[in-house]
């Protein structure tokens, strides 16, 4: 509870970072210049202050606290919309191979086993540029946004096979259950049994993978911002925040220890949040 607590509240303040950083009058675009010295912010850890309470950006002088809230936005929400999207895929995937079977199921099974043969950071690196670069042509986004497309789907293409399998196993156990022997012998129409049979004993498998991959999500776009292959300035993420601490953390420790404790404190909730669910809707974890 304290980890759901914990993430609930990094979540909220990423959202409503708008009012929050109005509240102090800073913004995540302007350049506090004066408050710098040959580069570094003046003052005690990084340029802490009333009106700047996490310190300054070295560099451009940009308030740290509205650079980590508007990223985190951008962090959540790529990690929010992947997770919701490939659980959705691999839950309607997973039910629809195991309950057709034959052809259906072999099909599935097979693009499957052919996305999990990849390596999902490489494949990320390598189609990364090609892949926004068509997604700019189209028209759809640009810039950032283009990158952002880009990033939920691939993350999605090669996470959704993982839990498809999940799925189908689960759905493969069911699917020889008295009480779908029963409906079925009643003559229910296959999608009452995929409706009120299969999915009310799926949801508790589907809640723990999304909380447990959250985090997941969340280090992946710190870690490809970070390379270069996510979210580019001008916008913010916590990986482009680290990627640009790096650069200053003999002179300016605080401006890497501020956002990097912030991921580690951020995984770790969702984490121990998604064990705890885990235990929580698994009936037998008190055995």
């Amino acid at each position: 509870m304290v980890s759901a607590v914990i993430a609930l509240f990094f979540v909220l303040i990423a959202f409503l970072a708008p009012a929050i950083t109005g509240l102090f009058g800073v913004d995540n675009t302007h350049l506090y210049l004066d408050k710098l010295n040959d580069g570094l912010p003046r003052g005690f850890g990084g340029g802490m202050s009333l009106s700047h309470p996490l310190g300054l950006e070295p560099g451009a002088g940009r308030d740290l606290m509205a650079l980590l809230l508007y990223g985190s936005r951008i962090s959540f929400s790529i990690a929010i919309i992947t997770a919701f999207t490939y659980i959705s895929i691999g839950l309607i995937f997973g039910i629809t191979a195991a309950y057709l079977g034959g052809f259906v199921d072999s099909l599935l099974g097979r693009v499957a086993d052919f996305l999990l043969a990849f390596p999902t950071t490489f494949m990320f690196v390598a189609l990364s540029l090609p892949l926004t670069m068509r997604v700019e042509a189209t028209g759809l986004a640009k810039d950032n946004g283009a990158r952002i497309v880009v990033m939920v789907l691939i993350l999605t293409i090669f996470s959704w096979p993982s839990f498809f399998r999940v799925t189908r196993s689960q759905v493969l156990s069911l699917r020889e259950r008295e009480f779908v022997l029963a409906a079925r012998a009643i003559g229910a129409p296959r999608w009452r049994i995929i409706f009120k049979e299969f999915l009310p004993n799926l949801w508790p498998l589907a809640i723990i993978y999304l909380s447990i991959s959250l985090p997941g999500y969340l280090a992946a776009e710190a870690v490809f911002s970070f390379l270069g292959v996510g979210v580019q300035a001008p916008s913010s993420t916590w990986g482009l925040v680290l990627n640009d601490a790096a650069s200053y953390w003999q002179r300016d420790p605080a401006y890497l220890i501020i956002p990097a404790g912030m991921v580690v404190v951020v995984v770790l909730a969702l984490n121990l949040f998604g064990d705890g669910l885990r235990d929580a809707l698994d009936p037998k974890s008190d055995r």
